[in-house]
């Protein structure tokens, strides 16, 4: 059989002191966290949650506290949800709400709510009461009523997360999305309009052009009628005078020696 030499558990005490100070290098290291500028965070101890905590150097437990972080800057997040309208069109949303939290409501939202809030409360209540307020619109009224619906969503979403004290700040509608038979139907509806508008056009066109021809008309008959109303005896009478008096300024001064017909001769005596 081959010997096997007894080690001396003796030989191994001089790491001893070797690990104690690589523990308590490590303890002291861990006995403390830091928080940056525009976080906070919450202690743990024994999964008992035994703190809230802002910026700056905390003690915890070497080994025994743990510690979760959580930032309480604007923070944005995009939700993709389907509705129906008020004529029951399907309509695709994308929404970015831009939300955060207090620090001073961290201890409450992480017992509450945990730190998954926002797709465990936040995209639910998104979801919901976008349907609630897609339905009020018909699905072609939505584009240009898209203000007024981002507008409606932001302050229900702002009073109903301000009761779970998570602050929403600003919502808006980045796309909606619409089947491709409604879509068709919005393309033939505005071809529509847009022949139906250059008809009509047409026939205002058409409607001027014989009213300007009736005042035209209207304004001869009115200018005939005039000149009857003028024509006179008087004016006739007027115009036979300017008549003789054109003859007699034509007149040279000499008399007829005699007149046509049967009439006696005219003899010029000197």
């Amino acid at each position: 059989m081959r010997n096997v030499t007894p080690v001396s558990t003796g030989s191994f005490w001089w790491l001893l002191p070797l690990v104690v100070a690589v523990l308590l290098v490590v303890a002291a290291f861990d006995s403390y966290f830091t928080v940056s500028a525009g976080n906070v965070a919450v202690k743990l101890r024994f999964g008992k949650l035994v703190g809230a905590y802002g910026e700056g150097i905390h003690y915890k437990v070497p080994f025994i506290d743990n510690v979760e972080k959580f930032s309480v800057r604007i923070k944005k997040d995009s939700f993709n949800t389907e509705a129906f309208s008020k004529d029951l069109q399907t309509v695709g949303l994308t929404l970015a709400v831009n939300h955060r939290i207090m620090p001073n409501t961290v201890e409450s939202i992480y017992r509450n709510l945990g730190p998954e809030y926002t797709n465990t409360i936040l995209k639910p209540m998104v979801e919901e009461w976008t349907k609630a307020v897609i339905a009020k619109y018909s699905a072609d009224s939505l584009i240009s009523n898209r203000v007024e619906v981002a507008k409606e969503l932001n302050e229900i979403l702002k009073a109903k997360m301000a009761e779970k004290e998570v602050i929403v700040s600003d919502i808006a509608i980045t796309n909606f999305e619409f089947s491709k038979q409604f879509l068709k139907a919005v393309e033939e509806k505005q071809i529509a309009e847009q022949e139906a508008k250059r008809a009509t056009n047409l026939v205002e066109k058409v409607k001027k052009e014989a009213e300007q021809k009736i005042l035209q008309a209207e304004a001869e008959a009115k200018s005939l009628r005039l000149q009857r109303e003028v024509v006179s005896d008087n004016l006739i009478k007027l115009r036979q005078v300017e008549a003789q008096l054109k003859a007699i300024d034509k007149w040279d001064g000499r008399m007829p020696t005699y007149m046509a017909g049967d009439q006696m001769p005219f003899v010029m005596m000197k």
